[in-house]
């Protein structure tokens, strides 16, 4: 990496500039002789990071049928099942409160 001093940075902002976008050259600023900032050419990934636009192209793709259950029939089965279990043994929060309702309404 070349060093420029804060002087010659502030005259040549410009040229220093196209010379990193062209050649892909790396400058350290300096100031008093010690270092203070970097002037380096983006990268691809920074480039896309800045952009939400296309982000996350490629990132996802489909598996298997869309339109397709996310469970197998068995599955619906046991929750049928668990369903009527709670309906038996009166824990069913949802049924509950439907039933109270409906009698508040039928009250009034």
């Amino acid at each position: 990496m070349t060093k420029v001093a804060a002087t010659d940075f502030k005259a040549r902002c410009l040229e220093l500039m196209d010379r990193v976008a062209a050649n892909r050259e790396s400058f350290v600023i300096t100031k008093r002789g010690k270092p203070v900032a970097r002037l380096v050419p983006l990268t691809r990934k920074s480039e896309a990071r800045d952009s939400l636009f296309g982000c996350l192209a490629g990132k996802a793709m489909i598996a298997g049928d869309i339109t397709a259950p996310a469970v197998p029939a068995e599955a619906w089965e046991t929750v049928r099942e668990w369903d009527e279990l709670n309906r038996t043994e009166g824990h069913s929060r949802v049924g509950a409160h439907t039933r109270k309702v409906a009698r508040s309404r039928t009250t009034r």
